[in-house]
């Protein structure tokens, strides 16, 4: 009689370790006399072992969502057609676009002429409810702050190399609503913007001479794009990195895996083809980069 409670014991004690009991209630597994043994023991290691790494998934998964989710495709508008403008905006936001990358460009800082005030607020109201991105490659940007933000920008950047009282100007910007950005030309050191780097929504690095699009893409623009990514980490900032010029399917990867999480493109995605799987393509291969380097 007490071989057979004894090995009801070691059954019942084996049937506790089986179905996790010991990991619940490790006094009702000692009762059953089972909880020391070195099955069990082992039992209870694998059991924590791989708890604790389904605990761990979400925050890695997790992490790669936040990646993926941080890279966006700003399209410039600069290279659509523009007798079918807010057509091919929409198409380009319907390829996975999250803001419109809009160059304004006066014929003195830059030597081309583009858009006013008045063709934003007409594109405004064929694509009402995306960020606009207005980069203003202009003299004298205070002067005209005001009407663009009016017009309807959301995001307006200036050049440091123009601004005399950068400082003033970007308080400005977001004193009409809209979300402060500054821009460096390539041969603008990153230095020059450590003063203003926690007042701005985003940085915009110039990775080609501003002024025309389908430019090839200046490689030292990588250098600035991780000079930034450092620095925001260092200083615990929150800025945007932003990269314009010569954006495509050849130069993202890099891009990308230098820090930049906002990317222009203009001619990689209205240069040819369908605006809107030439901006999915682009954005695929972007977030793949983004992928294998979490």
């Amino acid at each position: 009689m007490r071989g057979q409670h004894g090995r009801m014991q070691q059954r019942t004690g084996r049937s506790a370790c089986a179905t996790g009991t010991s990991l619940l209630s490790p006094s009702v597994a000692k009762f059953h006399g089972s909880y020391g043994s070195p099955h069990c023991i082992e039992i209870i290691d694998m059991a924590a072992y791989i708890f604790g790494g389904l605990l761990k998934l979400p925050r890695i998964l997790g992490s790669q969502t936040r990646s993926i989710v941080q890279i966006e495709l700003a399209p410039s508008i600069l290279s659509a057609d523009f007798s079918r403008l807010g057509e091919q905006a929409r198409a380009a936001i319907d390829g996975g676009g999250t803001v419109l990358h809009v160059d304004i460009m006066d014929g003195h800082f830059v030597p081309n002429i583009t858009i006013g005030p008045p063709v934003v607020a007409s594109l405004r109201k064929a694509v009402p409810n995306i960020p606009f991105d207005c980069h203003l490659m202009i003299e004298n940007p205070d002067e005209f702050i005001p009407a663009f933000a009016e017009a309807g920008a959301t995001w307006m950047s200036v050049h440091q190399e123009v601004c005399m009282h950068l400082d003033r100007t970007l308080h400005l910007i977001a004193s009409h609503g809209c979300k402060p950005g500054v821009v460096i030309n390539p041969a603008t050191p990153v230095a020059m913007l450590d003063e203003v780097l926690d007042i701005v929504h985003h940085v915009l690095v110039m990775s080609v001479n501003p002024g025309f699009g389908a430019q090839r893409f200046i490689p030292n623009a990588l250098r600035k794009i991780e000079s930034l990514a450092r620095i925001r980490e260092k200083r615990g900032l929150s800025y945007r990195i932003e990269v314009d010029g010569g954006v495509d399917m050849v130069t993202v990867g890099e891009v990308v895996r230098a820090g930049a999480d906002l990317l222009v493109a203009g001619n990689a995605v209205f240069g040819h083809g369908d605006p809107k799987q030439n901006a999915a393509e682009l954005l695929r291969a972007a977030r793949a980069t983004t992928l294998a380097r979490a």
